[in-house]
Formats: structure tokens, C-alpha cells, sequence
């Protein structure tokens, strides 16, 4: 126990006091907050100047419909030769024409206009649409019968889950950050999975530390501290998320989020967080055999990649999965224990999946978990020092 408690305390405190770990843990929160405001900003921008410019186009009405009170508000100007207009559009001296056919219902609206871009490709496109509807309103002359032409009517939508009103979209948003954090989680420390048994065998120390410590000591300690670490990792990333839902509204005039709109279930939660750290465990002991068995870090890298793979593999049948929880396909990738942490992460955070199925797959991942790392155990204790070549798995398994 005291070998068990040193070693756990060595690894964890060794990265946390890195300043890498920190500079690649915030990285991600400020990068995405970055974006976020980045593009928050440019819309405001885009809004400002939509808002402040004129469109100043030219238009030809054949079909009557347009009126003029309405095109003008809109910056247009009636003309009559369309050939003039399109010419004045092509030598620079216009911005945009329109010419709206004799029936819109079955003719397109043909537009010249000056290329401002990739952004304002679309501009008098929209500016053609707006003014056909605002028109159109103006001559059904009643107000509510003019709304409704020209606008989606609104719906108040209230769905039930046997017999109860269900949460709605947001009742997905903490149950699936577990599915955020795993793949974080899994991605930012997966080269020091690899390391767990690969650093000691590269430094070439493996023999002083095997005659002080047993192996399966040495190694559960090891990933016991990475679990600490991605937990500490999870907290670093999400603290950070949860502040800027206040601080970018209020900064950048943005819509308010009301944290208390959030429903809180815990049989979600408590499903989610042992999913999470069981396949956290499963992966981790999967990296660990493979570490073992591969002499240096550059070869093991190979093996890694298709780790990732399996990782990734569920979100390419997620439509499947969310529409057909109880299909094939959803039923395979639940229960395979490669796929199975994502999948039932997925539907539990989509409320698909049932107290006793969610059970059965943490029982699954954490027996495979056990598996994994008792394989890297017997792996390492044979093949540590094995520093030139790959270690014979049926050798090592069979003694």
C-alpha cells in the first residue's frame, strides 16, 4: 500500500506541476472561446452593416406585384429598360438590378449584381425575396392575413416520455459533456497511457524499479493517476466553459443563458460519470498492454491510431444509434467493448438508455478494464526488459 500511494503520488503530482499540462488543458476552453467570440463579434459587425447601408439596387416590375412605396423604403428605383440597367451594373455604376417576371410563381427573379464577395454573394437574393413579401403583404390589405403570408406561424410544443412532459433539448446538455470529457480526456492523455509502461523501458530502468516494487503495484498506481488527472483535466475544462456562458453574453451583448433552464436528473449523471470513468479505465488499460509490449514510444504510436479509430467509430453511426437505439447496429456497438463507452454515453446523454442496460455495459467495460490491465500487467513483467524488440504475447501469456 505505501509503493501503491507513492507511486500514485509521484505521477500525479510530476504532471500536474508541468506547466504544459496546464498551457494543453486551457488551451482548449480558450480556443473555443476564442471562436465563440470571434464569431459573435463578426455577426454584430455584419448586423451593423447590414443595418446601416443601403441596398441601392434597380428593379423592373412584370408582374405588378411590386410596390412602390415598399421598393423605395428599400433603396430601389423603378426603371424600364433592362438591357440600360444590366449594362450600368456590368460597367460598375449600379450596384444591382432585379427584374422580377410576369408570374414569380413559376419564373425566377433575374439579378445582376456587382460581386461584393463570398459573404454578399446572397445579398439581393434576400433583398428580392423581402421585397416580393412586403409587397405582396401590402396588397392583402389585412393585417393578420398579410402576417401569415409572409411569416412561419409559431408552435408551443410539449412532448411526453411515459406519461411525463420530458425535459426537452436541454435535459441532453450534462449528460453529454461526460461524452465531451471522455473524448478530451482520451485524445489529450492517450501518449501518456502509452508512456505508462514505455517511459521506465526506454530510460532503461525497469530492473531497479521491478526490485523495489511489484509490477502490478507499479502499474495500477500509474493509471489510478491518470484517472486523477483526467478528472483534474474534465474539472480544468469545464470551470472555464460554465464562465463563459457569463461572461461572452454580457460582453458581447449576446443573448442570456439561464443556467437554472438546465434540468438536473440524477440517474443520468450518476449513469454518465461511471460510464466515463469505467471506459476512461478500459483504454487506459488497453494503452497500457500495448505499451508493454511495444519496445519505444514511435512504433507504439502505429497502434494508438487505430485505438482512435475504434474511438470515433460510433459517431459515424450516430444517426443510427439516436434513431434506432434498440436496432442492430445500436445494439452491437453498445455492448462490443471497443465501442461500447461512446455509444452508451450517447444514448444515455439522448435518454435511450435504461438503468439496467447502462449497468450492464459499466459491468462489461469495467470487466474488460480488469482484463486489459491484468494482460499489461503480466505483459510488462515479462517483457520489461525487452528493449530492442516487440514482446511475444503468446510467450508471455503462456508462461
Amino acid at each position: 500500500m505505501h509503493n501503491l500511494t507513492t507511486v500514485v503520488s509521484f505521477e500525479f503530482l510530476r504532471t500536474i506541476t508541468k506547466p504544459k499540462f496546464w498551457l494543453l488543458s486551457l488551451a482548449v476552453p480558450v480556443m473555443i472561446g476564442l471562436v465563440v467570440a470571434l464569431s459573435a463579434f463578426s455577426n454584430s459587425t455584419a448586423q451593423d452593416t447590414t443595418n446601416s447601408s443601403e441596398a441601392g439596387f434597380a428593379y423592373l416590375d412584370n408582374s405588378g406585384l411590386i410596390d412602390p412605396a415598399v421598393a423605395h423604403a428599400m433603396g430601389g428605383t423603378s426603371v424600364t429598360d433592362a438591357a440600360a440597367a444590366r449594362q450600368q451594373v456590368i460597367d460598375g455604376k449600379l450596384d444591382g438590378f432585379l427584374e422580377f417576371p410576369a408570374d414569380p410563381v413559376t419564373e425566377p427573379v433575374l439579378i445582376a449584381a456587382q460581386d461584393k464577395g463570398l459573404f454578399e454573394s446572397g445579398r439581393y437574393s434576400a433583398v428580392a425575396n423581402a421585397l416580393m413579401k412586403q409587397s405582396v403583404a401590402q396588397r392583402i390589405g389585412d393585417r393578420q392575413l398579410a402576417t401569415l403570408a409572409v411569416q412561419p406561424i409559431s408552435t408551443d410544443t410539449t412532448s411526453y416520455t411515459d406519461g411525463q412532459v420530458s425535459k426537452g433539448p436541454l435535459s441532453l446538455l450534462l449528460p453529454g459533456m461526460f461524452l465531451i470529457l471522455f473524448y478530451m480526456a482520451v485524445v489529450m492523455l492517450g501518449n501518456q497511457m502509452l508512456n505508462v509502461t514505455l517511459e521506465e523501458k526506454e530510460n532503461r530502468v525497469t530492473e531497479m524499479i521491478l526490485t523495489m516494487m511489484n509490477p502490478t503495484t507499479l502499474i495500477v498506481g500509474k493509471v489510478i493517476a491518470l484517472v486523477l488527472i483526467g478528472l483534474l483535466q474534465a474539472l480544468v475544462v469545464a470551470v472555464p466553459g460554465i464562465a463563459a456562458l457569463f461572461i461572452l453574453p454580457r460582453t458581447f451583448n449576446l443573448p442570456q443563458f439561464d443556467l437554472a433552464s438546465i434540468p438536473i436528473e440524477f440517474g443520468p449523471l450518476a449513469m454518465g460519470f461511471a460510464i466515463f470513468v469505467s471506459g476512461f479505465l478500459l483504454f487506459a488499460g488497453m494503452l497500457v498492454a500495448i505499451g508493454a509490449v511495444m519496445p519505444s514510444a514511435k512504433e507504439a504510436g502505429s497502434a494508438f491510431g487505430v485505438v482512435v479509430v475504434l474511438l470515433f467509430l460510433p459517431l459515424y453511426a450516430f444517426a443510427l444509434i439516436v434513431s434506432d437505439p434498440t436496432g442492430l447496429v445500436s445494439t452491437v456497438f453498445t455492448y462490443f467493448p471497443l465501442t461500447a463507452p461512446v455509444t452508451a454515453l450517447l444514448r444515455n446523454a439522448t435518454g435511450n438508455l435504461a438503468w439496467w442496460e447502462g449497468l450492464l455495459v459499466v459491468g462489461i467495460i469495467g470487466t474488460f478494464a480488469a482484463i486489459f490491465l491484468s494482460v499489461g500487467v503480466k505483459l510488462f513483467r515479462t517483457g520489461a526488459i525487452s528493449y530492442n524488440s516487440k514482446v511475444s504475447i503468446r510467450r508471455a501469456l503462456g508462461r
